[in-house]
């Protein structure tokens, strides 16, 4: 068996450029394969392709090999970042996609053998090429559809005000069977490398088959995600007074999501390039999950200009983020900045579990699984191979440690990068008006607003956000409605 996995990211020029996905990595894996496998190989896409390009691949397999017999399987790839053992350990299911051809059939069935090692068979679908090509495409896109739908019901709440919350409608509507608990946590909006590209790739293929109000129907899903994330830097700007100069503001998060040093296509980046053109004096980045270094390539290439680029400042701990900040924006839903001696808000309290957007685990879920799981899966795939070595080749090295002035370390190490942020303190460090906007509803709000914050999250109605006379005090029902 042979496996493609190759990045297939969206077209940047010709025919379909800012919507479809660019196969040529597939192309030249396909040509090196035709070269150098052997007849009868299968071979198992497994990147996320458009439909049809099962049939690409075998059509330049039979062109270059028109002797040799080759099956060509799909089987997408479900894995998410952040949880990717546990999702291979314990999958929700696999997906095999052949033709129904007798020797599509037998190819199919040897893959389904791999992974009966260690998922339950009932969990192994096998379905026609073309529909698992296109599952994986609409299983990414229905994730994101969820979650500009409850970014929309967000924006509501918001406009509404009289206390309306979306935390209450996310756990109010995810207790109803039929629709679920997952992808219903609003937020500043979703990010990453797949949802966007996937969700692009299926409108165009909406729009070749000339469908195209499917096609506006997928690309609204984008549309409210973008309207989400100028809202919210729409709401800092007007928050502190409609100008940002001679301004610091604080950045929490860059990754496009916790447990994860993936910058690309971050909310992070395009909201720093937002807040960059309104000139502030200082924009400053923190991730406890990337490499300074990382962060500041990234953001040289969303083609901010000489000035803007001076106004940002990567740094190595949330203090010296937070130092003489006007404001904080919350951006991605890191642990670490719930901070200590404060409780999860209320809705969060409830079921932070239950309404995580990306299939992260929370304090009530375990971050990762156990020691054992993975010997157990080394040792099942050690069982389809004779060698005894886990590096029978002798080629694998270990990495030389850092010298402890590595400037991608950072200063402070790895320590301060994991410290819990400490919102006493940094109610000291920060400057008036001390606005915290918590574009993921991830810390106490109320407990924030004790300390003197200014506080605003996704989705809360702006009379129990922002109403300072209730700081400091908890509010009681009347006489009447106590049990």
């Amino acid at each position: 068996m042979i496996f493609i996995c190759v990045n297939t990211p969206t077209k940047t020029h010709g025919i379909g450029a800012g919507f479809m996905a660019d196969v040529s990595a597939v192309e030249t894996a396909t040509r090196t394969v035709a070269k150098h496998a052997k007849s009868g190989a299968i071979i198992v896409e497994k990147s996320t392709v458009p439909c049809g390009t099962a049939r690409m691949i075998h059509d330049i397999l039979r062109y270059f090999r028109p002797e040799d017999k080759f099956e060509v399987l799909s089987n997408p790839e479900f894995l998410a970042e952040g949880t990717a053992i546990e999702n291979l350990m314990h999958p929700d299911r696999i997906l095999i996609g052949s033709s129904p051809t007798l020797s599509g059939l037998q190819a199919a069935a040897a893959l389904k053998k791999v992974y009966a090692a260690w998922v339950p068979i009932p969990q192994i679908l096998t379905i026609n090429t073309f529909s698992s090509e296109l599952a994986k495409l609409v299983a990414n896109t229905m994730l994101a559809q969820r979650i500009s739908s409850i970014n929309a019901v967000s924006a509501m709440c918001e406009a509404i005000g009289l206390g309306a919350d979306v935390e209450d409608i996310s756990l109010a509507i995810g207790k109803d069977v039929r629709l679920g608990p997952k992808f219903l946590r609003a937020g500043v909006g979703f990010g990453g490398s797949c949802f966007e590209k996937d969700i692009l790739s299926l409108a165009y293929l909406a729009r070749e088959l000339h469908l195209d109000v499917v096609a506006d129907y997928w690309l609204a899903v984008l549309r409210v995600n973008e309207d989400q994330r100028r809202r919210f830097t729409r709401n800092v700007v007007r928050e502190l007074n409609g100008s940002l100069r001679g301004k610091k503001i604080a950045i929490l998060g860059f990754t496009f999501k916790e447990g994860t040093n993936d910058t690309r296509n971050s909310i992070a980046v395009h909201i720093i390039k937002e807040l960059a053109s309104e000139m502030p004096r200082e924009i400053a980045v923190f991730d406890p999950g990337c490499a300074p270094h990382e962060i500041l390539e990234e953001i040289q290439r969303i083609g901010l200009n000489k000035d803007e680029m001076e106004r940002v400042r990567v740094c190595y701990g949330w203090r010296e983020c937070v130092q003489q900040a006007s404001a904080v924006c919350i951006l991605t839903q890191w642990r670490q900045f719930r901070g200590q001696h404060l409780g999860a808000t209320a809705g969060s309290s409830r079921n932070m579990a239950m309404l995580t957007d990306d299939g992260l685990a929370t304090d009530t879920q375990e971050a990762c699984i156990s020691e054992m799981a993975i010997r157990d899966l080394e040792r099942l795939s050690r069982q389809q191979v004779e060698a005894p070595s886990d590096d029978p080749l002798g080629r694998l090295k270990p990495l030389p440690p850092c010298p402890k002035d590595c400037s991608q370390c950072g200063r402070g190490g790895r320590e301060q990068a994991q410290e819990m942020v400490n919102w006493v303190e940094a109610a000291d460090m920060m400057q008036e008006p001390r606005w915290v906007f918590d574009g993921r509803n991830i810390v106490n709000h109320l407990e924030l607003q004790r300390l003197g914050f200014r506080v605003r999250g996704i989705g809360k109605g702006q009379i129990l956000e922002n109403t300072r006379e209730n700081r400091g005090s908890s509010r009681k029902l009347p006489k009447e409605l106590e049990t």
